[in-house]
C-alpha cells in the first residue's frame, strides 16, 4: 500500500531503541524526513539516516530543545510520534513503596513529556494539518499489571490523546493512541532491567519468562509483540489512508485484553 508520506517531516521521541527505533526505520522507508530524539543517540539510530537530537524529554528544557531543533532542521512538523516512556528507573513496587520522587519521575517521562512536546509542536502541526500518534500501553486498561505510577501515567496519556483529538480536530490535526502489550525489547537484555525484575518476581530467569509470559498473561497469539509491528501501525495511522480516524486507541497486544 502506498501511504503517500514521501517528503513529509516527522519527529519521533524515544527513538534510540525498541518501538521508537522501529518507527524511525518504518518512516524513513516511506520517504519521510525524520528527526529522532533520545537521551542517548545509539549507533542503530544513526544508521537509519535520520536526523538526531539528544534531549531529556523528562524536562521542559528538553522538550523545547527538541522542537526548536525540529523546526530549524525540518522547516516544520507534519507528523509527531510521542513514544518516549518507560523510564530506566522503573521497578517492581507497590503503591506504598513508590515515593513522591518516583511518581514525579515516571509522570514526567510518560505523560508530561508528551504534554510539553505536543504543546511546542502543535503550532506547526496546525499549520500543516498534521497528525500525532501517542504510544501508551495495554496497562492503561489493565492497571494491575504494571507499576502503579506507570499504569496511572499511561491511563492519563490515553485520555490526553482523546482530549487533544477533540480540541484540535477542527483545526485539521488528527491525534490517535497506540497501546502495545508486552513488546520484545531491550528491557529483557539484563537481569537488572525492569524485565529482569519482573522475571525474578515470578521466580524465573529472563529467557524462561519471555517464553512462558504469553501463556500466563493470556496472550492469544502466544508470543510477544515485535517493535516493527507497532511501528507499522503507527505509520499507517500517520498517513492520510486513515484520514477519518482520530481520537482512537488501537490495542496491539496479541489479544491479551479480553474486554469489549
Amino acid at each position: 500500500m502506498n501511504l503517500d508520506l514521501t517528503n513529509k517531516t516527522a519527529v519521533v521521541t524515544g527513538a534510540s531503541r525498541g518501538i521508537g527505533l522501529a518507527t524511525v526505520q518504518a518512516l524513513t522507508a516511506e520517504g519521510v524526513r525524520v528527526l529522532g530524539a533520545a537521551r542517548t543517540i545509539t549507533s542503530e539510530l544513526k544508521e537509519t539516516g535520520a536526523l538526531t537530537v539528544s534531549a531529556d524529554l523528562g524536562t521542559a528544557e528538553g522538550a523545547r530543545t527538541l522542537i526548536d531543533a525540529a523546526l530549524t532542521e525540518l522547516g516544520g512538523i507534519d507528523l509527531l510520534v510521542n513514544n518516549v516512556g518507560g523510564g530506566d528507573d522503573l521497578a517492581v513496587k507497590g503503591f506504598l513503596d513508590t515515593d513522591d520522587e518516583q511518581w514525579t519521575s515516571i509522570l514526567d517521562i510518560n505523560l508530561l513529556s508528551t504534554v510539553r512536546v505536543s504543546r511546542s509542536a502543535l503550532p506547526s502541526l496546525i499549520e500543516r494539518k498534521g497528525a500525532i500518534v501517542n504510544v501508551s500501553s495495554v496497562v492503561a486498561h489493565l492497571p494491575g499489571l504494571g507499576p502503579v505510577a506507570y499504569s496511572t501515567a499511561k491511563a492519563a496519556l490515553t485520555a490526553l490523546g482523546k482530549t487533544l483529538a477533540e480540541e484540535f480536530g477542527p483545526q485539521g490535526v488528527r491525534v490517535n493512541t497506540v497501546s502495545p502489550g508486552l513488546v520484545r525489547s531491550s528491557i529483557y537484555d539484563s537481569p537488572e532491567k525492569f524485565g529482569g525484575q519482573v522475571a525474578a518476581a515470578f521466580g524465573m530467569d529472563i529467557a524462561s519468562f519471555v517464553e512462558q509470559a504469553p501463556g500466563a498473561l493470556g496472550i492469544t497469539t502466544g508470543r510477544l509483540v515485535e517493535p516493527k509491528e507497532v511501528a507499522s501501525l503507527i505509520t499507517f495511522l500517520l498517513s492520510d489512508t486513515t484520514a477519518s480516524v482520530t481520537g482512537a486507541d488501537y490495542l496491539i497486544d496479541g489479544g491479551q485484553l479480553k474486554a469489549v
